[in-house]
């Protein structure tokens, strides 16, 4: 009898990754990513995880043969990954396939932003357009503007690309320069927020990111400034950027995601002109089914080849001979 690898799925992840995995795997489910919901004899057949959302120490730590975590998504700031390189674990994210849509959603939030247009169909279809005319002109425009890039990583290139094609001049700030990049490069993000009236914010969630665009970084972009945020709503002062938005500091804001998902500031969606979504950048079935299956492709090149396909950068290890079969199919 073959005994297959045991992997773990702690909470709900998409159906895709389950049914990729139920044939070549033995798939445990558990509620949350809990260890008082796994029995230490079934956690110590555990191999490997799949997981949307979080997955902390603890957890990590009751799985004595844990070889790789694969995570569904770009960002893998809910894993501890800390804890899972300590013990040689692999971590994998989702990276590349969700580069598109989140770079098209950025363009869509920001002409929403600037052009008003859910404002404009609400009118329509109120029947105010038959009633009281033609929708206001919207203040702002896109002709004539810069854009500043906060992360100009493979999704800010995406964006990049894309505010080209809008005869929109382009800058950055990362922490060190790009080789290669024909944008302008600010070493800080005040620098850049003080030259450019577009500010796309399209960094992770780290310790160095928490809400460093506040009250200085909105006055440094000024009251012709458009921000907009696609990357973790950790990165933005919400009640520094509601204040700004309706005193004038700012013109406009777009945004996809928030500090304390999914609560949103009343301050913000009392405002004019401000642009929300609920954190959709990604959420297209195709989209979503390509890292569905970006996160089952990393399970089975693990333990078939003894790599994972895009293992974070932070945990770049191989797996070691012997640890199991060396063919799932």
């Amino acid at each position: 009898m073959v005994v297959k690898t045991r992997i773990l799925v702690p909470g709900t992840i998409r159906e895709r990754v389950l049914d990729r995995l139920k044939d070549a795997f033995d798939v445990v489910r558990i509620e949350r990513a809990d260890p008082a919901l796994l029995a230490r004899s079934e956690a110590a057949g555990i191999s490997g995880i799949a997981v949307s959302g979080g997955l902390g120490a603890a957890m990590i730590e009751h799985l004595p043969a844990l070889e790789i975590i694969a995570s569904f998504g770009v960002g893998y700031d809910g894993v501890d990954v800390a804890a899972a390189a300590a013990r040689g674990i692999t971590v994998t994210n989702t990276p590349d396939v969700l580069n598109d849509e989140v770079a098209d959603t950025t363009i869509g939030l920001l002409l929403n932003t600037v052009r008003r247009f859910p404002q404009a169909e609400a009118w329509l279809r109120e029947g105010r357009w038959a009633r009281e005319g033609a929708f206001p002109l919207t203040p702002l425009s896109l002709r004539g503007r810069k854009a500043g890039i906060y992360g100009l990583g493979r999704i800010g290139m995406a964006i990049a690309e894309r505010l080209k094609g809008f005869g929109i001049e382009i800058a950055y700030h990362t922490r060190r320069p790009r080789e290669g990049v024909p944008f302008a490069y600010y070493p800080s993000l005040a620098e850049l927020a003080g030259a450019v009236d577009i500010l796309i914010a399209i960094v992770p969630k780290t310790a160095e990111t928490h809400r460093t665009i506040g009250a200085d970084i909105l006055r440094a972009l000024g009251p012709n400034g458009v921000l907009i945020n696609v990357g973790r709503g950790w990165t933005v002062d919400e009640a520094a950027l509601a204040a700004a938005l309706k005193d004038g500091v700012i013109a406009a804001a777009g945004l996809d995601v928030f500090y304390d998902e999914p609560n949103v500031p009343p301050a913000l969606l009392d405002l004019p002109n401000v642009s929300l979504l609920p954190h959709v950048a990604s959420a297209s079935v195709a989209t979503r089914d390509a890292m569905a299956d970006l996160v089952a492709d990393n399970l089975f090149a693990w333990f078939e080849r003894g790599a994972a396909v895009t293992p974070v950068p932070e945990t770049p290890f191989t797996r070691k001979a012997g640890n199991g079969p060396e063919s799932l199919r």
